[in-house]
C-alpha cells in the first residue's frame, strides 16, 4: 500500500503565538496613518490662517480708521510721503545779528559773478543807503569817514591814512580823481593828483605808479558795497572778496567783514566834493 505525506494543517498559529488576519487586504493600515496626518495637517494650516487673518484685522479696527482711508499701494512698490509744506526755509548765506544797531554784509555787485562774492545782502531796518546816490563821477572826490566826519583819506609817506584837513598841500593830497576799476568797469578806481593809483599791497592802502600788470589792477580795483549808514558805501576788494577797506588806528587796510558796530562804522565812508 503506497505511503502519503499528510497535509499541513491550515490556520495554525505561527511559533509566537501570532495569527495573521487575512480578513482585510494587507496595508492598510498605513493608509489610515497618512490620511489622517494629511487631515491633521490641513486642519493645523487652516487654523492657523484664521487667526492671522483675525489678528490682521484688529490695528484697523481698534484705532477707528475705516478701510478706506487707508492708501493703497499696489504690492511690491514703496511708497513716499508727499513733503511737509510746513517746514522752515533756509535762508541763503550766513544770518546776521538780530539787533538793528548792527548791520549785515552789503548787497553784491555785478562783479560777482566772475569774482565768486562772498556775502549776503541785506541792510537792516531804520539804516536803509544806497551807494547809487554817492557813486562819484570821474571827476574829484575826497573820501569822509563816517564815525569820524571831520577826517579824510590822506596819501601820507606812501601810505592812505585818515587825517584831517590842514594845508593846501595836504588837501590835495586828500583829493582823488576816482575812475572806473582797472580790473572792473562796474567798481572804482583811485587816482592822485600826481597820476598814481591806490592799491593795496600787505593788505595796506597806499599810492604807487602803474606797472600795467594784472594783479596791480585788481589791487588797484575797489567795488562799492551798501552800508549801514545813509550815504555812505564800503569798498571791498575785487581780488580778495569779502575783505573790505576801513580805517585802523587812522590807518588805511583791508580787513575781512565783520558783523560789530565798530567794524561797520570804521569801513564806512562817504564821497564829498574834492578839498583842493
Amino acid at each position: 500500500m503506497p505511503e502519503t505525506t499528510p497535509e499541513p494543517p491550515r490556520n495554525q498559529p505561527w511559533e509566537n503565538g501570532w495569527v495573521p488576519d487575512s480578513s482585510r487586504a494587507p496595508g492598510t493600515r498605513r493608509l489610515w496613518l497618512a490620511g489622517a496626518l494629511a487631515l491633521s495637517t490641513i486642519v493645523a494650516c487652516a487654523t492657523a490662517i484664521a487667526v492671522m487673518d483675525r489678528d490682521s484685522d484688529r490695528p484697523s479696527r481698534a484705532s477707528g480708521i475705516p478701510a478706506s482711508s487707508v492708501a493703497e499701494t499696489p504690492p511690491g512698490l514703496i511708497s513716499f510721503a508727499s513733503p511737509s509744506t510746513n517746514g522752515v526755509t533756509t535762508p541763503a548765506g550766513k544770518s546776521g545779528p538780530s539787533s538793528a544797531q548792527t548791520s549785515t554784509p552789503p548787497s553784491p555787485g555785478p562783479h560777482d559773478s566772475a569774482a565768486g562774492g562772498s556775502e549776503p545782502s541785506k541792510t537792516p531796518k531804520g539804516r536803509a543807503s544806497s551807494p547809487s546816490h554817492s557813486n562819484p563821477s570821474a571827476t574829484y572826490r575826497s573820501v569822509q569817514s563816517v564815525n569820524y566826519p571831520d577826517r579824510y583819506w590822506h596819501v601820507s609817506g606812501d601810505y592812505v591814512k585818515l587825517d584831517p584837513p590842514a594845508g593846501s598841500e595836504s588837501r590835495q593830497d586828500s583829493t582823488f580823481k576816482v575812475v572806473k576799476g582797472l580790473a572792473d568797469s562796474a567798481c572804482y578806481s583811485f587816482v592822485t593828483h600826481d597820476g598814481r593809483y591806490l592799491r593795496h599791497r600787505d593788505f595796506l592802502l597806499r599810492d604807487e605808479p602803474d606797472d600795467g600788470s594784472a594783479l596791480f589792477e585788481q589791487d588797484a580795483t575797489f567795488c562799492p558795497r551798501a552800508s549801514a549808514y545813509s550815504g555812505a558805501v564800503m569798498l571791498e576788494s575785487v581780488n580778495y572778496p569779502g575783505r573790505f577797506l576801513r580805517h585802523q588806528n587812522f590807518q588805511l587796510k583791508l580787513d575781512s567783514y565783520q558783523y560789530g558796530d565798530p567794524y561797520q562804522a570804521d569801513s564806512a565812508f562817504r564821497f564829498v566834493a574834492g578839498l583842493a
